[in-house]
């Protein structure tokens, strides 16, 4: 369901749930052009702080873009800004669930602020804010 700016009501949610795969990886590395060992060679990851190879900090950001381009508000949305906080690691085979909440609505401009967030399980690995232009009614 697309929702458009007079449908958006500060706590509504969405989320999307994905659970990260080497394929994943190695297609964003490619897009991206992001090959830092950390992502891609374990015996270089293994001397990190990780310990291990991580996936990119950037691609559980683009569950978010999903959940606002996709779901809540939807096709026709605008992405305008965001900013986000890293703050564990996401390794291949875990879920991310990415869930964005409305915190205000201005109708006038169509603009909407969401808090956001990705976890694996309990732990936050991504936490931040965005800002969207909704689809206005003579767009849906």
């Amino acid at each position: 369901m697309a929702y458009t700016i007079d449908d958006l009501k500060p706590g509504m949610s969405e989320s999307f749930t994905k659970t990260v795969t080497e394929r994943d990886i190695q297609l964003f590395g490619e897009v991206s052009g992001d090959v830092n060992p950390v992502h891609f060679d374990e015996n270089f990851a293994k001397t990190t702080i990780f310990k291990g190879r991580i996936a990119h900090g950037v691609l559980s950001v683009s569950y978010i873009s999903t959940v606002l381009g996709m779901k809540m508000p939807g096709p026709g949305t605008i992405f305008m800004s965001a900013s986000t906080r890293f703050k564990a690691p996401v390794r291949i085979g875990d879920t991310v669930t990415a869930t964005c909440t409305v915190r205000e609505v201005n109708q006038e401009k169509r603009r909407v602020v969401f808090d956001c967030v990705c976890k694996v399980k309990d732990t936050t690995v991504v936490e931040g804010e965005a800002m969207v232009m909704a689809p206005s009614r003579s767009q849906a």
